[in-house]
């Protein structure tokens, strides 16, 4: 086993199984005035000690409990990504009590399930978008317990229930935090809800602990071999992903963490930090290289520049600086698959992009792409501990660790659908090749069926198309029909471009998809849609997935006029008829 220095040694040494939340209370006696996590205001960077967040997370477990939280109860946290919210999270896991994290763009409706099949008595609401509070207010049941935290500027000012700062004056320190052990439930996270209502993945610290054991024996992701862990926090931190990578890590780590203030400040608050380690979903990378090409003029340019001798080499290392990504050491890339051109790119800069795949209910620990390796078209091998293989008669990956959850929160039957004989039912369709390298190749429930009864998997269909810089979304319908429909909405760079030069690369790309394809799996229309899908209109989850089934419902009383069409390329303006060009 490994460790990047003699203090991180010392804590593997401790005495019993060392969570994550005994190693906070490590590095809070062993580095009290070492800096833990950084929160940007402005250009002005606040920073949190160990000290500071032990300190202000037992004063809240005190104040937990004076409001009625016991051992076990459920204690939510509604908002953003910010120093507080891993207060909170540390404050629920020093009272004993489990934390209900939710995502903080969830629309109204959305937010009232999760939190009434949640059973939270308790909730922190924080650091949210302008107007959302007030938008979802009214659906958090009246019997809920609620702490604000301080005020962040820009976003919602919330200040109903216990005010935050006031509970810290109030309350002194707890003295006796909670010891966790590894049967002890740590954490409850919903599912985006892209195949149906959410399901709460429940998750002992058996579940963190074993990953990170596994990580610190293997190094498969090579966090233990990063000399500093540093970290910028972004994506949610209530997804698997974030909250393994850079909470859970970061406490055994003794890692740094940096906030980003908001959307307009990523690229500053990125470029502040350096990160070492850095996790983006795909949509991040795509939009990571469309900023730097349009920068330098188009990717015609860029690739001319990036050839030349020594100006090639200055350029590509003034780009990773401006993107924040020069110290980087382990970039992944995961959520949904990374289309190969994309991957390639970043490795030619300087920024060897490796895929994950994982999911909530595995604990985000499934397959990695070894490092110095990249077998296009796929996401890797299996984890050193992780078992996988294909169902015969589906293809459906099953997969085995010491890592997978308990089940989901009083769901048995979904439980028993899923966790069978001891395996994890995916719900993704792959194979394995004689490399032992894993192919995602759909979602069981998103294939459907032609007119004529054969199966179409959307996903392969789909990918090549969401690689066009004119794309934001994709989702192949055809349920019952002939052949299939691609329904794509345009980027801002497709709505800015001419209609002629977006229908040229679509129809071009189009001809390459198909050819190999026999004529029922052949897209026969592409529809380019104005329309905007969002979580607000429940046709994308909250991490930015495709509802198929909501998106099939709104477009499928179009879909015998567009195939009546005799053109390949369609236009459909929202709330008009379509515009066939």
């Amino acid at each position: 086993m490994k460790a990047s220095n003699p203090i991180e040694t010392r804590l593997w040494d401790e005495p019993g199984p060392i969570t994550h939340v005994h190693a906070f209370y490590y590095w809070e006696r062993s580095t009290p005035e070492a800096v833990f996590m950084r929160q940007p205001y402005g250009k002005h960077w606040h920073s949190v000690t160990w000290q500071q967040a032990g300190d202000q997370a037992r004063r809240i477990a005190t104040a937990l409990q004076a409001l009625g939280a016991e051992k076990s109860s459920l204690v939510g946290i509604l908002s953003k990504n910010c120093y507080h919210w891993i207060i909170a999270d540390l404050a629920i896991a020093m009272t004993g009590a489990v934390s209900v994290p939710f995502y903080a763009n969830l629309a109204p409706h959305d937010l009232r399930t999760v939190l009434e099949k949640s059973e939270v008595t308790h909730l922190f609401v924080g650091k949210l978008d302008a107007g959302y509070w007030e938008k979802v207010r009214a659906v958090v049941p009246g019997h809920i317990r609620l702490i604000h935290f301080p005020p962040y500027p820009g976003h919602s000012q919330v200040s109903d229930g216990e005010s935050w700062d006031d509970l810290l004056q109030k309350y002194p320190p707890l003295k006796k935090a909670h010891q966790p052990a590894l049967e002890d439930l740590w954490t409850i996270l919903y599912t985006s809800g892209t195949t149906g209502i959410p399901k709460g993945v429940m998750l002992p610290y058996r579940c963190p602990f074993r990953f990170m054991e596994h990580e610190r024996r293997y190094n498969a992701f090579g966090i233990f071999e990063i000399p500093a862990y540093r970290l910028i926090s972004y994506l949610p931190l209530n997804h698997i992903a974030e909250r393994i990578a850079i909470e859970v890590a970061a406490l055994y780590r003794g890692g740094h963490i940096s906030f980003v203030e908001s959307v307009d400040t990523f690229a500053q608050n990125i470029q502040q930090t350096q990160p070492t380690f850095f996790f983006g979903v795909p949509r991040i990378w795509q939009r990571l290289q469309q900023g730097v090409l349009e920068r330098l003029g188009g990717a015609e340019r860029y690739e001319r520049l990036s050839r030349l001798p020594l100006l090639g080499a200055f350029l590509k290392g003034y780009i990773r600086r401006k993107l924040g990504l020069a110290k980087v050491q382990v970039a992944l890339t995961g959520g949904a698959i990374t289309p190969d051109p994309i991957k390639d790119w970043f490795h030619r800069l300087g920024i060897p992009l490796r895929e994950v795949y994982a999911m909530t209910e595995n604990c985000a620990g499934c397959t990695v792409m070894p490092r110095r390796q990249n077998k296009p078209g796929t996401v890797g091998k299996p984890l050193q501990e992780v078992r996988l293989k294909i169902d015969p008669e589906t293809n459906e990956i099953l997969m085995w660790a010491d890592w997978v959850m308990d089940g989901y929160y009083k769901d048995p039957e979904k439980t028993a659908e899923v966790i069978r004989d001891g395996w994890l039912h995916t719900g993704d369709t792959g194979e394995l090749d004689q490399e032992g390298f894993l192919r995602i190749t759909g979602r069981l429930k998103d294939t459907f069926k032609t007119a004529k009864g054969l199966f179409v998997a959307p996903e392969p269909l789909e990918t090549p198309f969401a690689q066009l810089p004119y794309v934001e979304q994709v989702c192949l319908v055809g349920l019952a029909l002939p052949q299939p429909i691609l329904l794509a909405t345009l980027s801002e760079l497709g709505h800015k471009t001419p209609r002629p030069q977006v229908e040229a690369a679509f129809l071009k790309l189009l001809q390459t998809v198909n050819d190999p394809l026999p004529s029922y799996q052949r897209i026969a229309r592409i529809v380019l849609l104005s329309d905007t899908w969002s979580i607000d209109n429940s046709l994308l989850t909250p991490t930015f997935k495709v509802r198929r089934h909501q998106i099939h419902q709104r477009y499928s009383p179009f879909y015998e006029t567009w195939l009546a069409s005799p053109q390949t390329i369609i236009w459909h303006l929202p709330q008009e008829n379509p515009i066939l060009v």
